[in-house]
């Protein structure tokens, strides 16, 4: 941006009068502060000192201005998740795959247009495993004059649902990678960064959330899930939610007693302060439902109060579904259909140019030095292929048309047929290792089925696509069948997201269209799935002219 259009947008946002402000600035400083949280005292990494990070609120079609200096001693990336970044990938995030990372002591501007969406998103580090305390809201809000398609609350609040760790989470997979086994799980869930009434072997805290009400009043709960490596339940004592959005697209409302929320992924809801004036439990608490694997049992605990309530009143409790609670799940799920109005039309691709079908799951392969793991290490793929990650970004590879960095033969069908989800398995649980990139042309419709694999164990998958929303036209448990399936698509108002589940031991399948040139990530938003290699890219070429091409690299983009 020209240095005296910058003054000119500086200008109206001091004057408001003369103009509605359009430009966002924030600086983001990434530092080390030191906290205590379940009676462990350690340094965590920060966004300005806050656990969780600030929240970054912009308007729809606002231009969003972040400088993010790392001021630590590991390399740092921002991922704004579920942003489009329409032509403008240099700001999407993710290391090596859209930029390189910034290193200690240097900065980068990230620069972006927040353009037709409006809702709730979440901002985090995209580089190992840092987004374990590295990440926050991001609040959309309407243009000007714009209504909500709902009745509007009388106040907003952010909840951000996410997980605590006493060791450092980059010793934690460090070690796990070593081994060639599972890394452990984290030591509590939290509510806006606090655990709740927890107790541990030789351990216990009170540090608990308070959300107050109002009696008669309504709030709209933008409600986020930042863990690293498992799906929430969320619930409060006696009320009900009414849910209108979710991954910043508007939904047709529906009410229930428990969202679930996987990593990755926003909802917003409606809650009304219609019961007696008094205290409420919150819960959130994990679905798992695939046995064989291991996960933080600890339910974060805050609580709900009304202004008028006596101290002395006791809490009305509640009772977080079973960790297997897979009916429970489903309910929520299926319940989710796009608005589909006149304002907001669900358009969903109804003709299909490149019809994908992945397999995501895990595998085993060689690792002489795993002696845990007896000379193996667990692996995750996509169609087979565990992705290697490279040391030059793949997006300025493609620009700058560098050789050797990366393949564009990603297979769009996996390598073998079996019965994904039954017995016999295949013969071999070997993957193969590539840097593989599946191509599309500007404007292609894709539909892709995602069919989970049970070659080690069948688990579910929250799979994040960057750059573009998709319609979740349809999901089951069992074996994607492509003759009897599609007949059952919901083609009119599925809906919307930019990071789905793939349920244990079952099949998604979504559908998009490829309107965004640049290089784009899908991946599982378990970041010990995407550690492993559960993860691939699509590169979509330029379409027709200035407007359908991605925008040139700005010169303080960072170098590998």
């Amino acid at each position: 941006m020209d240095s005296w259009v910058r003054m000119l947008f500086l200008f109206a946002c001091i004057v408001p009068a003369l103009v509605e402000c359009r430009v966002r600035h924030y600086k983001f400083h990434v530092v080390q502060k030191n906290t205590t949280r379940l009676c462990s005292s350690k340094p965590i990494v920060t966004v300005n000192g806050k656990f969780p990070g600030p929240t970054l609120y912009a308007k729809e079609d606002d231009t969003v201005l972040v400088k993010v200096r790392n001021h630590i001693n590991h390399n740092v990336t921002i991922h704004w998740h579920g942003v489009k970044q329409l032509r403008t990938g240099w700001s999407d995030g993710p290391a090596y795959i859209t930029q390189c990372p910034i290193l200690p002591g240097q900065s980068y501007l990230y620069n972006f247009t927040v353009t037709g969406q409006r809702g709730t998103l979440l901002w985090h580090a995209h580089i190992n495993w840092l987004r374990s305390t590295l990440h926050g809201a991001i609040v959309i809000l309407p243009k000007r004059d714009v209504p909500y398609p709902f009745p509007k609350p009388d106040k907003e609040l952010v909840v951000i649902l996410g997980e605590w760790w006493k060791s450092d989470t980059e010793v934690v997979i460090n070690e796990a990678l070593k081994s060639g086994l599972a890394p452990n799980v984290s030591d509590a869930h939290t509510i806006n960064g606090l655990p709740g009434i927890v107790s541990l072997a030789n351990c216990s805290t009170q540090d608990v959330y308070k959300l107050p009400l109002e009696s008669g009043k309504t709030y709209l709960l933008r409600i986020i899930n930042a863990a690293l490596n498992e799906e929430l339940f969320f619930k409060i004592a006696s009320h009900e939610f009414t849910v209108v959005e979710v991954d910043a697209s508007y939904v047709k409302p529906f009410k229930t007693e428990t969202i679930l929320i996987a990593p990755g992924q926003t909802t917003n809801a409606l809650l009304t302060a219609d019961q007696k004036s008094g205290k409420y439990l919150i819960v959130a608490s994990t679905f798992m439902d695939a046995p064989v694997v291991a996960v933080d049992n600890l339910t974060a605990t805050a609580t709900l109060y009304y202004t008028d309530t006596l101290a002395s009143s006791p809490t009305v409790l509640t009772t977080p579904p079973p960790r297997n609670a897979t009916q429970v799940a489903n309910n929520f799920t299926l319940s989710l259909k796009s608005l589909n109005s006149k304002m907001y039309p669900a358009n969903v691709p109804l003709t299909i140019d490149h019809s994908l079908f992945f397999t995501v799951g895990l595998g085993i392969n060689p690792c002489p030095s795993c002696k845990a793991g007896n000379g193996s290490r667990v692996v995750a793929a996509v169609n087979n292929v565990t992705f290697v990650m490279p040391t030059t970004a793949l997006l300025q590879a493609h620009y700058f048309n560098m050789k050797g960095v990366f393949t564009a033969d990603f297979p769009p069908n996996p390598p073998q047929v079996y019965n994904y989800t039954g017995t016999p398995p295949p013969a071999s649980s070997q993957t193969t290792n590539g840097t593989k990139l599946y191509r599309l042309a500007f404007n292609s419709t894709v539909q892709i089925v995602l069919q989970d694999t049970g070659i080690i164990a069948p688990e579910s998958h929250p799979v994040h696509l960057h750059g573009f929303n998709f319609f979740v036209v349809g999901t089951d448990v069992g074996n994607y069948d492509p003759k009897k399936d599609p007949k059952k698509f919901n083609l009119v108002d599925p809906v919307e997201r930019n990071t789905m589940g793939v349920p244990t031991g079952g099949w998604t399948a979504i559908r998009f269209r490829s309107d965004n040139p640049g290089v784009w990530f899908l991946h599982c938003h378990f970041e010990v799935h995407t550690t492993w290699g559960l993860k691939m890219a699509f590169l979509v070429d330029n379409g027709k002219g200035h407007k359908e091409s991605l925008v040139p690299p700005p010169k303080d983009l960072p170098k590998c």
